[in-house]
């Protein structure tokens, strides 16, 4: 069990280096013969793609230390979100010592543009029935973020029974297709880890994370390599509050996501993964 950041640090910088496919060969000082001496025949072989992912799995539950143990986190996927990816990254969560209370899916309806008349009556409605529960000034999707939060997640250490806010909150959204909710009334979760699939307007998007982020203690954004949305979240700041990872495709990026629910617990934002401005992967 490593327990030292010292050695967390350089197993992270092996993992980043072989999941990338670096390969430490030969230099010119490397070269000690004569101009005149005849080189050696070298034989390369281009490295196994599956290696770096394969070592990302053999070492994730060192890394992860038992981050989570006994930290529920609810997952929310988004349209388009690759269920290979869902499980994957359910599985790391329970490698890490955690377990999924529930999986929250986002519909459509709720991220289509055209349907945000829909989306602000019924944010507006709620948000009156639940007084106090939302902020006042919130727009449309910051607000039906917040909701969402209700719903799914708490501010706490553990676990919440859910109350009859989250589930008036949830009855509402099923019935205008905005949310699925799975079933037997789950507990919400202090721990949000958000799974974007296809490319949602930047504005619900911005909207919609920051609105869950203030409803959780807090919230890890992954999404696949170079993702438009969430490297459009850098630029507009949501990732003073949300921690974005892209990656998802890859072991290594699913690793760095969950070290970042572990990280979120005491510490919020910043963007991480493959192209991540504050570094391939969120420590401390």
């Amino acid at each position: 069990m490593i327990r030292s950041r010292s050695y967390a640090v350089p197993l992270t910088a092996v993992l980043l280096a072989l999941a990338t496919g670096i390969a430490l060969g030969a230099g010119p000082l490397t070269d000690t013969r004569s101009s005149a001496s005849p080189s050696p025949r070298v034989v390369t072989q281009a490295p196994d793609a599956g290696f770096g992912d394969a070592f990302a799995g053999s070492v994730a539950s060192r890394l992860y230390d038992r981050g989570l143990s006994r930290r529920p986190v609810a997952l929310v996927t988004l349209p388009g979100a690759d269920p290979a990816t869902v499980t994957a990254l359910t599985a790391q969560v329970k490698a890490a010592g955690g377990q999924v209370a529930a999986t929250y899916a986002i519909q459509g309806q709720l991220v289509d543009a055209q349907q945000k008349s829909l989306v602000d009556t019924l944010g507006i409605q709620l948000a009156q029935q639940l007084r106090g529960k939302t902020d006042p000034k919130a727009t449309t999707y910051p607000r039906i973020g917040q909701l969402v939060a209700i719903a799914a997640a708490n501010r706490g250490a553990t676990g919440t029974p859910a109350g009859s806010d989250a589930a008036a909150v949830r009855q509402s959204l099923v019935a205008a297709k905005l949310l699925s909710v799975p079933a037997g009334d789950p507990p919400t979760a202090p721990l949000l880890l958000v799974v974007l699939g296809t490319t949602v307007d930047q504005t619900i998007a911005d909207g919609l994370l920051t609105g869950l982020a203030a409803g959780a203690r807090g919230i890890v954004a992954v999404a696949p390599s170079r993702n438009a949305t969430l490297a459009g979240m850098a630029t507009d700041g949501v990732t003073r509050g949300v921690t974005t990872v892209d990656g998802s495709e890859t072991a290594a990026g699913r690793v760095a996501a969950v070290l970042g629910l572990i990280r979120s617990w005491r510490t919020s934002g910043g963007a991480f993964g493959a192209s991540g401005a504050d570094g391939p992967v969120p420590l401390g």
